[in-house]
């Protein structure tokens, strides 16, 4: 039997402790449509979590990105492909700064961005969901950090990992 890598050891911990806690992931996601005919970014709960302006820039850049990512794929008769923002995190050491050093890496963390994405239909039924988490490695030196520019990078990152996902 091949060695466990690292990828998938964490993957089989983070499902296991989703499962202990009550979700199940599906083996595929829900059955989405291939045609949007309109796309929106919802930050409200960004916004309650104090974010302010910043949840706004976080809702632009995915806006774009999935007008951009889908654009291909628009249907005037299609549902409305809603995207929930729910957390940003960015970590305090891009650079690999007071971050755990294995031989062979760089030591720096990861900027991560949860949600979800709704097909919602014309009366504003649900009609499939996908829950996301999209991790990057964060990379930029900790003088320097860039935070404008790792939040674009993640944040686009999430809407293009969504578009192979749906």
């Amino acid at each position: 039997m091949p060695p466990l890598s690292r990828r998938s050891l964490l993957k089989s911990l983070a499902c296991a402790g989703l499962a202990g806690a009550g979700f199940a992931l599906p083996a595929q996601a829900q059955s989405f449509p291939q045609g949007f005919s309109s796309f929106a970014v919802d930050v409200s709960v960004l916004k309650a979590k104090g974010l302010g302006p910043y949840a706004d820039f976080v809702g632009q850049v995915a806006l774009d990105e999935l007008r951009r990512s889908f654009a291909d794929r628009t249907d005037p008769r299609g549902p409305r492909l809603v995207v929930r923002l729910t957390s940003v995190t960015l970590t305090a050491f891009p650079g690999g700064g007071g971050g755990y050093r294995r031989r062979g890496g760089d030591g720096g963390g990861h900027d991560a961005v949860e949600g979800e994405a709704l097909a919602v239909g014309r009366q504003g039924e649900i009609l499939a969901r996908h829950p996301m988490l999209a991790v990057l490695d964060a990379h930029a030196p900790s003088v320097a950090p860039n935070e404008q520019g790792r939040t674009v990078a993640v944040t686009q990152h999430w809407v293009r990992w969504l578009r192979r996902q749906i």
